[in-house]
């Protein structure tokens, strides 16, 4: 049953299919379609981690009616591309293609999602390509201290676990595993489908319905138990490296909270861009560092917020009081009223830009089926920023307060400099 969310915003809800949105944009000649799987890491054991991301990858390598090249080929002829990646509460495969193709885009993103080959020569050549991933991303300082801060605050719930998995998980990984996963999770109804540009809603639907298996709805995926998170501080210490880097961060509040703009907004006055106050104070009134900035997310069950800064090993210790110092600042004052204003406008007029992209709507239109969010028009979410007052900001400034993050400190190991 299709229903019209705005002016150029449909649903439909499909019987024992997935849930499609698609928001036409007239001033665009291509469209960005996306099919999101409700299987991510969180769907995940020990044993099984970073199945969700190998089986991401191996839907690439050919269908019955397709090869690996043939599926890049069907739509890279058209000047389009195909795209795919995995969280830990859901997979996403996206294609670009001019207007006019999208029933190319379609057919081949339906082939590779729901009919995989998954042989074992092809897993065999996978699973090293995924190993090359995990020590890439070994190689890389900030990926280190974010992963290892991720599992400190989230103290063993897969929310901090790696997507990839580990070198040992992904190793054991067989093709009857990815075969049960596949089988368990990537049936119509665990699917969100959106797409944005030059598209016409009733053209999509009638191609989902040519192209999508007949399969039974499978059970709603199970999600763990809600985090409770772990503050502390930890120091690791690696070999090589010039730079000390520093994570401090916290849980907040789940995706559908209230006070997620208010998060939102205090987040990126402490840190969101070169006017923000931990770029100013610590990089440019201290000179203590070259990257600093504050980050935060949302998950269905709970959110993360915090502040990263990367510095020499001599000023480690002075970077990590000042940054923490702004935190407590933060936490115990709020904003400023110029800052609360300042902000507001930052994060309309950001918003505004970034929506002048048929992906960023594509990906707006799925975030809001995925998480079960009401939809807003822009002018609505304008206005949910706009509310967003001082009392508000001070009670997510509180999620700031350093007595509840976990700090974790990647410290060259001493003499390795």
């Amino acid at each position: 049953m299709a229903g019209r969310l705005d002016r150029e915003v449909v649903r439909t809800c499909l019987p024992d299919g997935p849930i499609v949105l698609s928001e036409r944009m007239d001033s665009v000649r291509s469209v960005a379609i996306g099919l999101w799987v409700r299987q991510g890491r969180v769907h995940e054991d020990a044993e099984h981690g970073g199945a969700s991301h190998l089986l991401e990858h191996m839907v690439f390598k050919g269908t019955h009616r397709r090869s690996a090249r043939d599926l890049a080929w069907e739509v890279e002829r058209l000047g389009g591309a195909l795209d795919a990646y995995t969280t830990h509460e859901f997979t996403a495969f996206q294609a670009r293609i001019p207007a006019g193709a999208l029933g190319v885009a379609l057919d081949v993103l339906c082939d590779l999602a729901f009919f995989p080959r998954l042989s074992g020569r092809d897993l065999d050549v996978e699973r090293e390509v995924v190993l090359e991933e995990i020590a890439a991303a070994a190689e890389v300082p900030e990926d280190i201290v974010f992963e290892e801060h991720a599992r400190a605050l989230y103290g063993g719930h897969p929310y901090g676990e790696p997507i990839l998995g580990t070198r040992a998980s992904v190793r054991a990984l067989s093709v009857s595993a990815l075969a049960e996963v596949h089988d368990r999770a990537y049936r119509p109804g665990n699917v969100v489908v959106a797409a944005a540009g030059a598209v016409e809603h009733d053209d999509l639907v009638e191609g989902l319905a040519r192209w999508l298996p007949r399969r039974a709805a499978s059970p709603a995926p199970v999600d763990p138990p809600a985090p409770t998170g772990e503050p502390g501080f930890r120091c690791l210490r690696r070999e090589g490296g010039r730079q000390t880097h520093i994570v401090t961060g916290g849980l907040s509040v789940p995706y559908r909270d209230p006070l997620r703009y208010a998060i939102h907004v205090t987040a990126t006055a402490l840190g969101g861009g070169m006017s923000s106050r931990l770029f100013q104070r610590i990089r440019e009134t201290r000179g203590l560092a070259y990257a600093v900035y504050s980050f935060h997310g949302f998950h269905a069950q709970a959110g993360h917020v915090g502040a990263y800064v990367g510095t020499r090993p001599e000023t480690a210790a002075e970077a990590r009081e000042a940054v923490e110092g702004e935190l407590a600042l933060l936490a115990r004052e709020g904003l400023t009223r110029q800052e609360l204003d300042d902000t507001r406008s930052q994060l309309k007029g950001q918003f505004l830009i970034s929506l002048e992209s048929p992906a960023s709507r594509m990906n707006r239109l799925a975030g809001i089926a995925l998480y079960g969010h009401e939809y807003r028009t822009l002018d609505e979410v304008a206005a949910r920023i706009d509310a967003v007052g001082r009392a508000q900001c001070l009670e997510a400034a509180a999620y700031f307060a350093p007595e509840r993050l976990a700090t974790l400190e990647l410290a060259p190991r001493e003499g390795t400099q």
